[in-house]
């Protein structure tokens, strides 16, 4: 849902950042997307654990999270102070600010869990390597992020339009070029990407999910790839190089295809006392 922007902390630099004003105007409250992302697991795989979320957003996650987690411990560059107002009558959640790449929590938890967020980090790798490091051996690491694969279109069209013309825009106006661009899409998305016999045109599957959400969350799609900073997309040998068998346990690594244009990671870290 769109809303309007909430007013901005002068003394937090992190206010004027394109997260800030994101997660400032618009509002997810669509669980769909998430239980995909994380599959082969549920919320259920989250009950009664302590949970770390790399990247809380605007906090949509963490509602999630919370509602069976033992504890969540939302971390964020940017949106911690969206993420906690949204989340004021959770208990059981505490907020960070912190850069993913270089935090040091000082603890380790059940679940490490980063949704959409390592491929907008300064340092993917460094970010992974973090993440890992906060999980306790046994353990479960999840990770959602942007595929190499399948995305040319955005990497080699869109990513380009984006670095020249729409960074200078304000966010207001790129709300309003994503509505337009939503709406020029739908046409499309229902007629041409409906034939199951052209299920070869680009991003077939992923218009195919468009088609069940919102016309606000499709809105927030467009608006999150044209409003990111920066963009990394990850290689399927990226996958298998932070999932491997001398982080992971044997028999629970998967790396998961969603929708033709993104990977949905995760494994069991390995625990050196019960390999001993």
């Amino acid at each position: 849902m769109l809303q309007a922007r909430s007013s901005q902390n002068q003394s937090n630099p992190n206010t004027n950042s394109e997260w800030y004003q994101q997660w400032s105007m618009f509002e997810d409250s669509e669980q769909s997307l998430f239980f995909e992302w994380i599959a082969p697991l549920t919320l259920e795989d989250f009950a009664g654990k302590t949970v770390l979320e790399g990247g809380c957003g605007g906090g949509q996650h963490t509602a999630m999270l919370a509602s069976v987690a033992a504890s969540v411990t939302a971390v964020d560059l940017n949106t911690a102070e969206i993420a906690r107002k949204r989340n004021q009558s959770a208990s059981n959640v505490k907020f960070v600010d912190a850069d993913l790449c270089t935090m040091k929590l000082g603890e380790q938890f059940d679940v490490v869990i980063c949704i959409g967020v390592i491929h907008h980090t300064d340092d993917p790798d460094a970010c992974f390597r973090t993440l890992y490091d906060h999980c306790r051996p046994g353990g479960r690491v999840i990770v959602w992020t942007y595929s190499s694969e399948g995305n040319a279109l955005v990497r080699y069209g869109v990513e380009p339009i984006r670095k020249l013309l729409l960074r200078r825009l304000s966010r207001k106006n790129l709300a309003v070029i994503s509505t337009a661009i939503t709406a020029a899409l739908y046409p499309v998305i229902y007629t041409i990407y409906a034939v199951p016999a052209l299920k070869f045109l680009p991003y077939f599957e992923y218009f195919a999910k468009a088609r069940e959400l919102s016309f606000h969350r499709n809105v927030l799609n467009v608006f999150d790839k044209l409003n990111a900073p920066q963009t990394f997309f990850t290689t399927r040998a990226k996958c298998e190089e932070w999932f491997n068998a001398s982080r992971f346990q044997a028999g629970t690594i998967s790396i998961r295809p969603h929708a033709g244009v993104s990977y949905s990671l995760t494994g069991v870290k390995l625990d050196p006392a019960r390999a001993a």
